[in-house]
């Protein structure tokens, strides 16, 4: 999800569709949008297939990275959720790669 400076969503953009097991993120992808549209926030949200919405040390280490990326083009990553089974998990909430 994509945001204004007031954090109202401006619109969303699917970028990948994973298959059942994984899903490899290039952090480029998730950010092109973004700048492109001169965003200065965005949240990402992806599933997991499981149902189980825990993160896992990929999630945890992509959020670190997705972080660190956005915040080099002066966009603030504030939040990555997953989803999972009619449940969610904050990142953020957790403290896991914020």
């Amino acid at each position: 999800m994509f945001h204004d400076t007031k954090n109202q969503v401006l619109g969303t953009h699917e970028i990948y569709i994973e298959n059942v097991n994984s899903s490899v993120i290039r952090v480029a992808e998730v950010l092109r949008p973004a700048i492109r549209d001169n965003c200065p926030s965005i949240i990402v949200v992806h599933n997991h297939p499981s149902g189980d919405p825990t993160p896992s040390t990929e999630d945890i280490l992509v959020t670190r990275e997705l972080r660190t990326s956005a915040a080099m083009m002066d966009i603030e990553l504030l939040d990555h959720i997953v989803l999972g089974q009619g449940h969610f998990v904050s990142l953020k909430d957790k403290g896991l790669g914020f």
